[in-house]
C-alpha cells in the first residue's frame, strides 16, 4: 500500500510545475504533502531500524545468559555430557573430586580434573584408540572420566535410572568389585540389593572380617566410609547446581514471555 501511494504522488507531482513566481493552492498542497510522506518515510525507517536493533539486543541478552556458570570447564563439561550424565552432574564430580584443579593428586595416586588412577586412565585411551597423553589435560580427562562412566553405567543397568547413579558414583570412587560384594551379601542376607540406602549397612559391614570373611565376597575387606561420603557429596553439589541453573534461568524465562 505504502509503494503504491508513493508512486501515484510521484507521478502527480511530475506534472505540476514550479517554475513561476505564483504560489498556487495546488502548488502549496502538493508541498505540504511531500513534507509530510517525507517525515513518515523517516518515522518508519527509524521504527523499523529501532524495532531490528531491539532484536539484536534481545539476542545477546539469550545468548549470554545461556548457561549459568560453574567452572572454567563448563563448555568441556557440556560437550561431554549425555541424557544420563548431564553437564552439571560432571562439574559437580570435578568439584568433589578435584575442586576443579588439573593438577590436583591424591594420596592414592588419582590425577587431573576428574581424580582418574593411572591404571584406568590408561586402560580406558586403549579402549578409546587413544595414545597414552598427559592426564593433566582438562578436556581428555573429562573424556576418559565419562566414558568410565558409561562403562559404570552398563555395568549396572539392571538397576532402575533414579538408584543407579548411586551406583555409578559408587563405583567411580571406590570400584565397583566393592560394590558388587555388597550386592551379593545383601542377597544372601535377605536385603534389597537394588536400593543404595538398604545397601548401605551391607557396605559398611564390609571392613568387618565377619562379612568380608562370606564366600560370596571375593575382594577383600573395604572401608566403605569414603565412597558413601563421596556419594552424598556429589549428589547434594549436583542439586545444588541444579537449583542455581534454574534460578538463573527464570529471567530468560521472563524475557522470552515478554
Amino acid at each position: 500500500v505504502y509503494l503504491c501511494a508513493r508512486k501515484i504522488f510521484y507521478r502527480f507531482m511530475e506534472k505540476t510545475q514550479y517554475n513561476g513566481p505564483d504560489m498556487s493552492r495546488k502548488k502549496v498542497f502538493v508541498l505540504l504533502s511531500t513534507a509530510l510522506i517525507i517525515v513518515i518515510m523517516f518515522l518508519v525507517k527509524t521504527c523499523a531500524g529501532s524495532d531490528e536493533k531491539h532484536k539484536e539486543q534481545e539476542e545477546l541478552v539469550l545468548n549470554s545468559i545461556e548457561y549459568v556458570e560453574i567452572s572454567p570447564y563448563d563448555e568441556i563439561f557440556r560437550q561431554n555430557s549425555d541424557s544420563l550424565f548431564d553437564w552439571k552432574l560432571l562439574a559437580a564430580i570435578a568439584y568433589v573430586e578435584s575442586k576443579f584443579d588439573t593438577s590436583a593428586v591424591s594420596h592414592r595416586g588419582a590425577m587431573g580434573l576428574m581424580q582418574i588412577m593411572p591404571r584406568t586412565y590408561r586402560y580406558m585411551l586403549d579402549k578409546m584408540g587413544l595414545p597414552d597423553t598427559i592426564v593433566q589435560n582438562p578436556e581428555l580427562n573429562v573424556q576418559v572420566a565419562v566414558r568410565y562412566l558409561n562403562e559404570l553405567n552398563g555395568s549396572f543397568n539392571f538397576i532402575n535410572e533414579e538408584e543407579r547413579i548411586n551406583y555409578i558414583l559408587g563405583g567411580y570412587n571406590g570400584g565397583p568389585n566393592h560394590i558388587f560384594d555388597a550386592m551379593r551379601l545383601a542377597r544372601n542376607n535377605g536385603i534389597n540389593r537394588y536400593n543404595w540406602q538398604s545397601l548401605t549397612p551391607v557396605l559398611n559391614s564390609l571392613k568387618h572380617e565377619s562379612a568380608y570373611s562370606d564366600s560370596v565376597c571375593k575382594f577383600g575387606p573395604f572401608d566403605a566410609t569414603e565412597t558413601l561420603r563421596y556419594v552424598r557429596l556429589v549428589k547434594s553439589k549436583y542439586n545444588e547446581y541444579k537449583a542455581l541453573d534454574q534460578m538463573f534461568r527464570e529471567p530468560e524465562k521472563l524475557l522470552e514471555t515478554n
